[in-house]
C-alpha cells in the first residue's frame, strides 16, 4: 500500500487505477492526513447467501430466562 497527495492523484488517476487493477491499494491523503483508499472491486467473485444451510438451535423459540428479557425489554432496573 502506498500513499499519494491529492494532486498527484488528481494528476495521474488512470496509472493509480491500473495499479489498483493489478492488485494494488492507494491511499490518498491530504498533506499528511490520509483521506480516502482506493481498492479493486472483485467483479468475478459474486456474494453468495447459503440460505439453505441456515439451521436454528431447537431452543431457539423457547421463552428466554427473566433476566435476559428484562434486558430485551429495557427493564434494566429489574435486575438489581
Amino acid at each position: 500500500m502506498r500513499t499519494v497527495k491529492v494532486q498527484h492523484a488528481k494528476t495521474h488517476l488512470s496509472a493509480l487505477l491500473a495499479e489498483v487493477e493489478a492488485g494494488e491499494e492507494i491511499v490518498i491523503a491530504r498533506g499528511d492526513q490520509p483521506v480516502a483508499r482506493l481498492v479493486g472491486i472483485d467483479v468475478h467473485r459474486p456474494r453468495e447467501v447459503d440460505f439453505f444451510n441456515f439451521h436454528l438451535p431447537e431452543d431457539f423459540d423457547d421463552p428466554l430466562p427473566d433476566e435476559e428479557l428484562a434486558l430485551w425489554e429495557g427493564r434494566h432496573d429489574d435486575l438489581v
